[in-house]
């Protein structure tokens, strides 16, 4: 009977939500032709917390004490599932724009939301030219006041576990001398895993780490600093798994 409650659930949920998400998202996107972004940052963080509410789920964050939140930053974090955005945006107390697949900006309502708002759309195997244009962009939206969110690991877990960190957002925040925020999402793969539609009942904690210093760094050591950042994220995700388990 457990299992088909939850089916039902699940069911009641993708409907409501995606009523919500297409609705609010066309909102949004002509709300965003007339008025900048940034003024309307609020009905985002709005929307994003009501998917996350419409989809059953407890939302917590915590602020290290070193988080120093007067900088804008890139902010590095774990890949879990597709509620990924709208997790980050609750979390992050600073207006935030985001690496995405060059892909996602096709997907009906949602990618033309991220195009409006000033997501940098990313090709794989884009070689020297695309980091170069990715570090122009990164440049300007930091210069600009708008930190960035990058998901390292490049893929969505498998498993609940940290995967391998690429060097790419590190050898980003070298170049530029940006400081870092490690990011970790804590109860996500619970709720909602790839590949899977199901919803379980869950409560997400994020954590937001201590800023790095970037400055004075040199090309040398980034792998150094990526993995530095990985085991600051992995801790409480590993932590969260354990006592899950």
């Amino acid at each position: 009977m457990k299992g088909l409650y939850l089916i039902i659930r699940c069911l009641i949920i993708w409907v409501i939500s995606g009523l919500h998400f297409f609705t609010v998202c066309t909102f949004l996107v002509i709300l965003g032709f007339f008025v900048d972004p940034k003024i309307n940052d609020w009905p985002q963080r709005l929307f994003c917390r009501n998917i996350l509410r419409l989809a059953g789920v407890r939302f917590e964050k915590k602020l290290s004490p070193g988080f120093d939140n007067s900088r804008t930053s890139i902010f590095i974090c774990n890949h879990v599932n597709i509620f990924d955005a709208f997790v980050v945006y609750c979390a992050i107390p600073q207006f935030v724009r985001g690496l995405e697949l060059a892909s996602h900006f096709k997907i009906p309502a949602y990618g033309w939301m991220m195009k409006r708002f000033g997501n940098i759309p990313v090709t794989k195997g884009g070689g020297a030219s695309q980091f170069k244009k990715l570090l122009t962009q990164v440049d300007s939206n930091l210069k600009d006041n708008t930190s960035i969110i990058i998901f390292a690991e490049g893929s969505r877990t498998l498993n609940g576990h940290l995967g391998k960190f690429h060097k790419g957002a590190f050898a980003i925040a070298q170049k530029l001398k940006a400081p870092i925020v490690p990011m970790s999402i804590c109860g996500s793969f619970q709720f909602c895993r790839k590949g899977s539609w199901m919803l379980k009942p869950s409560k997400i904690m994020v954590h937001i780490h201590d800023t790095i210093e970037t400055k004075g760094l040199q090309s040398q050591d980034v792998p150094a600093l990526t993995k530095l950042v990985h085991s600051i994220v992995s801790e409480p995700i590993e932590e969260n798994i354990q006592h899950s388990s």
